[in-house]
């Protein structure tokens, strides 16, 4: 008979780490399974990392959906930003738009072939989304005069507040948070029985959550976890960080901004109040005073002290090990290219409630087994997506890019890359090249594939009926998108006491 991994319920759980992932997982746990006790051990030494923060659409959908949350209190105390998508400055385009809309998987009836055949610089805009990026606008009006809060979109949220939101969420759902430095953990094998404090109180739980960060206490310090690093695809291991208070004049953008740098690539991340830039690069072609220099070159409005953040892209071999299961960082990170960390965490925890649930409470090994290989193909999923962004970026010629371009690994995206060079950017049986898992899709490779204008076997010629339908589609968003509103708009909008979220 096999041996049971629990041999009773889980009825406690303790968190170890109070930054997002900490809180997300504890905020997700205690609202699906509101009678197992969640507590929150976090430790004021590790502090937050208080960068400015873009979510996927994950986000959103993991919170107002799944866990039902009203979207007031968010708005009111983490005074988000929406994100619409990328502004990829980048490849042979010199730049294009990367949307969280299906703006490549659609169809027309009255064009022969898949809308990616039509892409060109001169008409960029594949989707609303995408024209309302171009006019520096974010939701189209509705014939109401609401602003349409339906589009896909994420959010632009500085790390501070949104901690600060997390932590009152986790209060009032019932979740224990205490402070507290661990100063050793007691293992028995491959599990932990509990945690000592440097308060001397000794913590036990039935199942341990390490989200401690990239100090990883639990998965890799005490169980001593293998990482399995992506330093053949991802070759950036560093971060130079800056910013400066927003000036009268400067509209706020609905999108990030991945620049092409010499060694790496810079992001721009609007806040009402605060604009944040990040030049993430590899120390192996750039050293951390010329990546400052170079940063504040090219953005000499930066006001403040710039500073350096090192981070290792790959994760741990297991995220979940014998009553330990490790949730965000502390499992792993993938450089900020595609603003995935919030997204994995809020997959993570819901991945986690549910193996719970389905296995009331009591989790076979069979069930960690594809909990852990469900994490493992997250992380490779993030991986292949963004070694494309590398293998085939033309905008510069130097060292680091031409490395790049030689000696990216791209993974399982090999195989998409073979199937549109040799089709096109046609979604008729992509599909089967894509993991249904996967969080980028059909529409995420060929976003990427044909704005970096990866050659293909099949160039369409298009008649000039098509044109001119294609341009008659290209003037109908752009009229939309002159009329959407701005951001500054939408929030005056949706801070009215007249707005009520959810009508």
């Amino acid at each position: 008979m096999m041996k049971q991994l629990f041999q009773k319920q889980i009825k406690n759980l303790v968190v170890l780490g109070g930054g997002s992932a900490g809180l997300i997982v504890a905020i997700t746990l205690k609202k699906k399974l509101p009678h197992l006790a969640v507590r929150v051990v976090r430790s004021p030494e590790i502090g937050i990392i208080g960068v400015g923060e873009g979510t996927t659409v994950e986000f959103g959908e993991h919170f107002f959906q799944y866990l039902g949350f009203n979207p007031k209190q968010f708005y009111a105390e983490a005074q988000p930003i929406w994100k619409l998508g990328i502004r990829f400055l980048w490849g042979q385009r010199q730049s294009f738009n990367y949307t969280f809309s299906r703006d490549y998987d659609q169809h027309f009836p009255e064009l022969k072939r898949n809308p990616g055949f039509y892409y060109s610089t001169e008409s960029p805009a594949m989707g609303i989304c995408s024209a309302c990026m171009d006019a520096e606008k974010v939701f189209p009006r509705m014939p109401n005069g609401a602003p349409d809060l339906s589009m896909p979109h994420g959010y632009h949220v500085e790390n501070i507040k949104l901690v600060s939101w997390l932590e009152k969420t986790a209060i009032a759902v019932g979740v224990d948070v205490t402070e507290g430095r661990m100063t050793e953990a007691e293992r028995d094998g491959m599990e932990i029985k509990s945690l000592l404090l440097e308060s001397g109180e000794r913590v036990e739980a039935d199942l341990f959550v390490d989200a401690s960060g990239f100090r990883s206490e639990l998965l890799s310090r005490v169980l001593e976890e293998p990482f399995v690093s992506f330093d053949e695809s991802l070759f950036c291991d560093r971060a130079v960080i800056g910013g400066w208070p927003r000036r009268e004049n400067e509209p706020i953008k609905t999108y990030t901004t991945a620049e092409t740098m010499n060694a790496g690539w810079c992001w721009q991340i609007d806040h009402e109040k605060w604009i944040n830039r990040g030049y993430v690069y590899s120390s192996k072609f750039i050293s951390d005073e010329d990546a400052q220099a170079e940063l504040l070159e090219k953005n000499p409005a930066i006001s403040n002290q710039p500073r350096i953040v090192k981070f290792r892209s790959g994760h741990t071999e297991r995220s979940w090990i014998g009553n330990v299961v490790g949730v965000g960082n502390a499992n792993g990170f993938v450089e900020p290219l595609e603003a995935t960390a919030l997204h994995i965490i809020c997959v993570q925890s819901r991945r986690l409630a549910q193996t719970l649930l389905e296995s009331d409470y009591q989790p076979t090994p069979t069930m960690v087994q594809v909990f852990n290989e469900l994490n493992d193909r997250s992380w490779d999923d993030i991986r292949d997506f963004l070694a494309i962004h590398y293998k085939y970026n033309t905008l510069l010629d130097t060292p680091f890019w031409r490395h790049c371009r030689e000696h990216t690994d791209v993974g399982g995206a090999g195989r998409i890359v073979e199937f549109f060079e040799e089709n096109g950017p046609t979604s008729m049986t992509m599909g089967y090249y894509t993991d249904e898992s996967s969080q980028f899709g059909i529409n995420g490779y060929l976003a990427m594939l044909v704005g970096q204008n990866v050659a293909h076997q099949k160039p369409y010629e298009i008649s000039e009926q098509e044109k001119k339908l294609w341009s008659r589609h290209q003037q109908t968003l752009k009229g939309h998108a002159a009329k959407a509103y701005t951001a500054e708009q939408a929030l005056e909008i949706v801070r009215s006491p007249r707005w009520k979220w959810g009508a």
